[in-house]
């Protein structure tokens, strides 16, 4: 990670990372997962995905007497995968994040 590559990550921009290597550790990859979430299409589509769980993917079974659900796992609309590009808004908030996981990334 060299300091060049940090210096280009500007807060209250929008910027395009595209994942160069993937990462071997679990944590970075549900970072890079985590801010791909973040573009409005994906939000747009884990929200109706959380509505149509909440609505009608919830089983109920009858276990000692009460009545117990079972959900569904959230679906993963974001992989961390070599190409794959995401455009985000880099807040204050985020900043430290981008920060952790921009070696496995390149910065547009």
């Amino acid at each position: 990670m060299s300091a060049t590559t940090k210096d280009q990550i500007v807060p209250n921009t929008e910027m395009t990372f595209t994942i160069a290597t993937v990462p071997t550790r679990p944590a970075a990859k549900k970072t890079i997962e985590r801010l791909m979430w973040m573009q409005d299409d994906k939000k747009r589509d884990l929200k109706m995905l959380q509505r149509r769980r909440k609505q009608k993917d919830i089983k109920h079974t009858i276990r000692a007497g009460r009545v117990w659900f079972d959900r569904p796992r959230a679906t993963r609309t974001a992989r961390c995968e070599t190409g794959a590009s995401f455009t985000i808004r880099v807040t204050p908030q985020i900043m430290n994040d981008v920060k952790s996981v921009v070696q496995y990334l390149d910065v547009k």
